[in-house]
């Protein structure tokens, strides 16, 4: 089964993206911080897109009460995201950091917008923390126990 990152998060991880490479070609020391965090933000971004958003796509179906056996296709991703959750929130540690740092070098050289960009992505990692890693772990425990029901 073939498992979509929500078209919501998806969008806006491809805006955040595009925000970010506007940074990295704004010059002088805001381009330098901005170059930092894309290189501690691109593999992250990788990993999330590969295994710890598209278990998301199932929240609608399951919230309706929709569960099918080939379901299980998701704990790959689940117990992928459980196991390496430590690694991601360290990875959050590094690009939050960075983002001091991009917040700092924009507000020296008067860069409002690379400025909020950088308190927008702050925000986003801290949604994932509260928000979207719980609910990707939670998934693959709910469809383990539907499983175990079956």
């Amino acid at each position: 089964m073939e498992f979509k990152v929500p078209a919501a998060m998806q969008s806006e991880h491809d805006e955040l993206h595009a925000d970010l490479v506007k940074a990295t070609r704004s010059g002088g020391e805001t381009a330098e911080a901005a170059k930092a965090v894309a290189r501690v933000l691109h593999g992250h971004f990788l990993g999330e897109e590969e295994f710890a958003m598209p278990p998301l796509g199932l929240l609608q179906s399951l919230a309706r009460g929709e569960f099918r056996p080939e379901m299980a296709d998701v704990l790959k991703m689940t117990d992928r995201l459980e196991a390496e959750l430590p690694k991601m929130l360290a990875e959050h540690k590094a690009i939050t950091a960075a983002l001091d740092q991009l917040e700092q070098a924009a507000r020296r050289e008067s860069k409002p917008e690379t400025e909020a960009f950088a308190h927008r992505l702050k925000i986003h990692a801290q949604t994932e923390e509260q928000v979207a890693y719980p609910a990707s772990i939670l998934i693959g425990r709910y469809v383990k126990q539907m499983l175990a029901r079956s």
